[in-house]
């Protein structure tokens, strides 16, 4: 059998960690980058005697969060031990959720693909601290670990996913496609590199017809999306080689060599049992009631989806425009605030958000919130393009002067002596000129070569610097062309 006559089935759990200022449990501060161990508290580091107390404000940001995916809360949820015995977690238990989460049955519309995917549920825990396996600075430790607790009780939501995805190109879209989702709603800053989001894929395989699942194996903390594409395209290719080779899949846990693209065997998978799950007897339930549920939901923004549909049908975008134009929520609302100073022209601003500002920013390594051309400059910049008072290519140097100069573009057009130039009688002498100093082309266009007139066009525009006006230039140069004396053979 061939490849094509299996499909995958692909689920993700994601952890996020939330935008808070203290832990969950306890106020030492939730910062990355801090020296090690220097973020601790008896609390977090599990000493005897001690208790946690919920934070507030990370409740607040997981209803959130859950309302923007669709998802159910529950008024009343549980927190549980999870038990298990790792050197990052002090305690030698995670506080987690479990039979009863914060929120569940939600669906996350995706970009790219024309599908949803369910979520199963949202629960609130704590994060564990991080292994070190180099020296401070680098260098090697041969045989040994360092821990650093700095981590430790930081606020987590888990998202876990319904196995809906059959490709990895999906389970990237749903990543990226959550990714998005974190920043519009300001739940969690979703660095993969400083492990704010953290996927885990659990993939399986069976044969095309099939109803029953596969035996699946988890491919635990891939840090970025590219990679997360990698490591399930990879883990697809082993299963299905396994299957066909007479072999079988084994229920386990797989790291993500990056470098040599390849998944590798760290454990075996545990299941639910294997860690005790008990309630916690120091925090009793959590409550959400239903008027405190219904104004965070109240709070929401405009989510990617329903702002890029908004787009469409609103402004007349193409879907592409819409959805580069909402890929980041400041970028969307960048285009929206010069859309309301220009009215007229949301396609001209769509087009200059996505070519010059997104060039810009790109060539500076800058964020959207560094844009040095407010919205209403930007707007003020296309008008003079639409009213033929510049040229879209003068246009552009107009732009790089005004980048973070505070200058209105009229008077950086007419400092740089960019303005277009609409007078009738000095485009006629610029035009007379190019066909006195061409006859070899003026006589083949007039011989039926009439791609011609593109060339003579340029040199026109050479002449003026790029200001003359371009519509009246075709229209004089085609009317002198007809006028021209040809040569005798």
């Amino acid at each position: 059998m061939s490849q094509n006559d299996y499909e995958a089935v692909i689920g993700l759990e994601v952890h996020v960690q939330l935008l808070t200022q203290t832990k969950m449990f306890c106020r030492c501060p939730n910062r990355f980058g801090a020296p090690p161990n220097t973020l601790v508290c008896p609390v977090c580091l599990g000493y005897p005697g001690t208790l946690p107390v919920p934070n507030r404000h990370a409740v607040d940001l997981a209803v959130k969060l859950a309302a923007a995916l669709g998802c159910t809360v529950r008024e009343q949820s549980i927190f549980a031990r999870k038990n298990y015995f790792y050197p990052d977690l002090p305690k030698g238990y995670q506080i987690s959720q479990y039979d009863r989460p914060l929120a569940e049955d939600g669906l996350l519309p995706l970009t790219v693909q024309d599908k949803g995917v369910r979520i199963e549920r949202l629960h609130l825990e704590e994060d564990a601290g991080k292994l070190l396996h180099e020296a401070p600075g680098g260098g090697a430790l041969p045989g040994q670990s360092l821990v650093d607790y700095n981590r430790c009780g930081v606020p987590l939501v888990e998202i876990v996913s319904r196995p809906d995805m059959s490709t990895a190109t999906e389970a990237q879209d749903y990543l990226q496609t959550l990714h998005q989702v974190l920043l519009y709603t300001e739940t969690s800053d979703g660095n993969m590199e400083e492990g704010s989001l953290r996927c885990d894929a659990n993939v399986s395989v069976r044969r095309r017809g099939e109803t029953r699942l596969g035996t699946k194996s988890e491919v635990k903390n891939v840090n970025s999306f590219r990679n997360v594409g990698r490591a399930i395209e990879f883990e697809i290719g082993r299963q299905i080689g396994l299957l066909e080779s007479g072999g079988r899949v084994a229920q386990e846990t797989r790291s993500f060599d990056a470098g040599a693209g390849v998944t590798r065997l760290m454990r075996s998978k545990e299941e639910a049992q294997d860690y005790r799950y008990f309630p916690d007897p120091d925090l009793p339930p959590l409550v959400v009631t239903a008027e405190r549920a219904a104004a965070l939901r109240g709070e929401l923004p405009e989510l990617p989806w329903q702002r890029r549909s908004r787009f469409v049908e609103q402004y007349g975008l193409p879907v592409a425009d819409a959805l580069v134009l909402t890929g980041a929520r400041e970028l969307s609302d960048y285009f929206e605030a010069a859309v309301a100073a220009l009215p007229a022209n949301p396609k001209g601003i769509a087009n200059w958000v996505m070519t010059e500002v997104l060039r810009e920013l790109k060539e500076r390594k800058a964020m959207i919130s560094d844009v040095s051309v407010p919205p209403v400059r930007l707007a003020a910049l296309v008008g003079l393009v639409d009213a033929g008072k510049l040229s879209s290519s003068a246009a552009k140097e107009v732009f790089a002067a005004i980048w973070g100069s505070g200058e209105e573009p009229a008077m950086a057009m007419d400092r740089l002596g960019l303005g277009q130039v609409n007078d009738m009688s000095q485009i006629e002498a610029w035009v007379e000129e190019v066909v006195r100093d061409h006859p070899a082309q003026v006589t083949q266009y007039r011989a039926g070569k009439v791609q011609l007139i593109s060339f003579l066009v340029g040199q026109v525009m050479k002449r003026s610097a790029g200001r003359a006006e371009p519509k009246s230039v075709q229209q004089l140069l085609r009317q002198a062309l007809e006028r021209a004396t040809v040569p005798n053979a």
